[in-house]
């Protein structure tokens, strides 16, 4: 069966099937000391034998998702006029960064059994089996998520933001915030016809602090103990000086 599935993939691909050539404009991004954010430029083609066949348009749909990390969401509970923390959910793996760019509103290109296969829509890109045995209203907790990492710029929706032209060159500007969680980054992109994905193709941009900030945080995780009294040195230091400052001011 193995010599067969190796036989497949040289076979070369039917008439009029559409594929995707694709590039980054970033191979990797550095957060350095002064990093705010990092635009990222998606852009490509895409390749057929034949004219571009009728029925359905063309649709693109590009990802870009953050490490996963496991995420627990709190409610708040007012008890006797006090907020405290009430039931909570353990969500698996939860995208530290998820953004969509597509040339047109998901729910008008995209299938449901297309979404479920790739999890493309960000509720699909966030693993939260068995959260109903934390509480019996456990959805509720992933729409707070997905809501309070909106807000944070951490999540984002950009439906009809890809520029597609001729049915065959595409680009998409996805905005990288300053608070990015470092680790490898999975860009994906997606050509699609009547919901059905005719392909796609996965590229990862390693996102790593740089200079002074990965000095530091090397120094915090090997060095504990050096951190500390640097940390403690630069903090008498910085009172020090202030209190120098503020007396050479009063004269």
């Amino acid at each position: 069966m193995r010599w067969l599935a190796l036989l497949c993939l040289m076979l070369p691909a039917p008439a009029g099937a559409e594929t995707i050539v694709a590039g980054l404009s970033h191979a990797s991004v550095a957060i350095t000391t002064d990093f705010t954010g990092e635009e990222i430029l998606v852009y490509g083609a895409v390749k057929r034998e034949a004219p571009p066949p009728g029925g359905p348009q063309l649709e693109v749909i590009v990802t870009v998702e953050g490490p996963r990390t496991p995420v627990e969401v709190r409610r708040k509970a007012r008890v006797f006029g006090i907020w405290t923390n009430g039931a909570a959910v353990r969500i698996d793996r939860a995208p530290s960064f998820y953004a969509i760019a597509s040339t047109r509103p998901l729910p008008e290109i995209l299938s449901e059994t297309e979404n479920l296969r790739h999890a493309i829509s960000i509720p699909r890109a966030i693993r939260a089996v068995g959260t109903s045995a934390d509480a019996p209203d456990a959805p509720a907790f992933v729409d707070a998520l997905i809501r309070i990492r909106g807000e944070e710029g951490r999540y984002v929706m950009a439906e009809g933001e890809v520029g597609l032209a001729e049915e065959t060159l595409f680009r998409a500007d996805v905005r990288l915030p300053a608070n990015l969680t470092e680790g490898s980054y999975r860009v994906r992109l997606f050509i699609l016809r009547g919901g059905a994905v005719l392909d796609w193709k996965e590229q990862v941009i390693p996102v790593q602090k740089a200079g002074l900030e990965r000095w530091i945080f090397n120094l915090s995780r090997q060095q504990p103990l050096a951190y500390g009294l640097l940390s403690l040195v630069l903090a008498v230091a910085a009172g020090w000086g202030a209190s120098t400052a503020f007396r050479l001011l009063r004269r």
